[in-house]
């Protein structure tokens, strides 16, 4: 049988290379479609500069939010100190697209990627990398791997845990035994800091609590001169709680390093980040300050049409769990567009809601007394953006006027 060369297409994108001339409203693109608001997320990336400029600390986004480059150059170019990521894969990817400073906020563990590592600062003096250890096995295992490599060290960060939660040592117990086995691996290995995510506990005393934990760990670290790097590095936030930890790590004031890890806060969202910004709003001072009438933009949102109404307060979405997260509340209805409109209209979406999504439908609830009808736009916020983004390999950042301005690639 003759075999054809086959052609992948992507989804979301119109018809042909000029994309420029795609817009929206035009339904120069097949739809679902996932879209950046270009001016929200430069909104957003001011707003958060401000934030640690306020705290005097410094930002690390986490990449794995969108693994998109682009974007973590210009988060880059809004001051934030590294970009942070979870994998060796992701490194990889972001090394290859020039990033230069990466914490990879886990453990690094396993021949192969630890070779993927040390090949890449044996090749690069200039690459500074941060992993994680949380025992006294892993570190026997990257100080012997890594033995080899006498001119540059692989930079540790101890990472504290709590019970029942995820990595991270528990008991100082544990501290004590990892360190004394860092001390046979001097030649290999730099203790350089302090590290948790305090995002495994969902209530602010018990993260508080945490925090604190953590800056005795490295306070004691520094009272036994037992670290490699001055300032260290004290190191945590995910995109909910960053306010309490910028709070309690900032009391140690020009002692350390402080590095927020907030991944979310670039595309926001209209679910489980924006309660984390209310909840802000209400208690925090500066985020009052530097929020005034303007705080964090949903920036992503999904377009996709009306496919069916079957029944007459019944309408299918076509779009499904292959286009938005669904794991921390659907997505919400926000604007409606019909082609003859000169613009899309607000959508209340206390009474247009999504009840169940299915691979590549959502079947959505409405009043009887609708107007929508099959082919309509719809336009969706979204909860939880990390399992947005990883659904689209190509993301339309557009403008005000839903032209598009730019494709931005994606990498998961």
């Amino acid at each position: 049988m003759h075999e054809q060369e086959f052609v992948s297409y992507d989804k979301g994108l119109g018809i042909g290379d000029n994309y420029h001339e795609w817009n929206l409203l035009r339904e120069d693109v097949s739809l679902p479609a996932a879209c950046l608001s270009s001016e929200n997320v430069e909104h957003n990336l001011r707003w958060m500069q401000e934030f640690i400029k306020k705290y005097n600390v410094k930002l690390a986004p986490h990449g794995k939010t969108t693994m998109c480059p682009k974007l973590f150059h210009q988060q880059l170019s809004y001051g934030s100190w590294a970009i942070t990521l979870a994998t060796v894969q992701q490194v990889q990817i972001a090394y290859s697209a020039g990033i230069r400073r990466i914490l990879m906020a886990n453990q690094l563990v396993g021949k192969t990627n630890m070779a993927i590592i040390k090949k890449l600062l044996d090749d690069d003096p200039d690459f500074d990398f941060y992993c994680l250890i949380d025992s006294s096995t892993n570190v026997e295992q990257l100080g012997e791997f890594f033995n080899s490599n006498k001119q540059t060290k692989l930079q540790v960060l101890l990472e504290i845990g709590v019970r029942n939660g995820r990595t991270g040592i528990r008991t100082e117990e544990d501290e004590t035994i990892i360190l004394n086995t860092l001390t046979q691996y001097k030649d290999s290995l730099a203790l350089v800091g302090v590290e948790l995510f305090e995002g495994v506990l969902h209530e602010e005393e018990p993260i508080r609590v945490m925090l604190q934990r953590t800056v005795a760990s490295l306070q004691r670290l520094i009272n036994s001169n037992q670290l490699a790097r001055s300032p260290p590095i004290l190191s945590g936030a995910g995109s909910a709680w960053y306010d309490i930890v910028a709070e309690e790590f900032s009391k140690m004031g020009t002692t350390a390093d402080i590095i927020l890890r907030s991944g979310c806060y670039i595309t926001h969202d209209r679910g489980v980040y924006q309660l984390a910004q209310k909840r802000m709003l209400q208690q925090n001072a500066i985020v009052q300050e530097i929020s005034k009438d303007n705080t964090l933009r949903p920036a992503l949102q999904i377009w996709a049409y009306v496919q069916s109404i079957p029944e007459t307060n019944r309408v299918i979405i076509g779009l499904g769990k292959r286009d938005a997260a669904f794991d921390a509340g659907f997505p919400l209805p926000i604007l409606h567009y019909r082609s003859e409109w000169s613009k899309p209209i607000e959508i209340d979406h206390n009474n247009y809601k999504i009840i169940l999504m299915m691979d590549q439908h959502a079947i959505m609830t409405c009043p009887s007394d609708h107007n929508l009808i099959v082919g309509d736009i719809l336009v969706f916020d979204i909860s939880h953006p990390c399992l947005t983004f990883d659904k689209w390999k190509k993301i339309l950042l557009i403008n005000n006027n839903y032209s598009v301005i730019d494709v931005l690639d994606t990498y998961f």
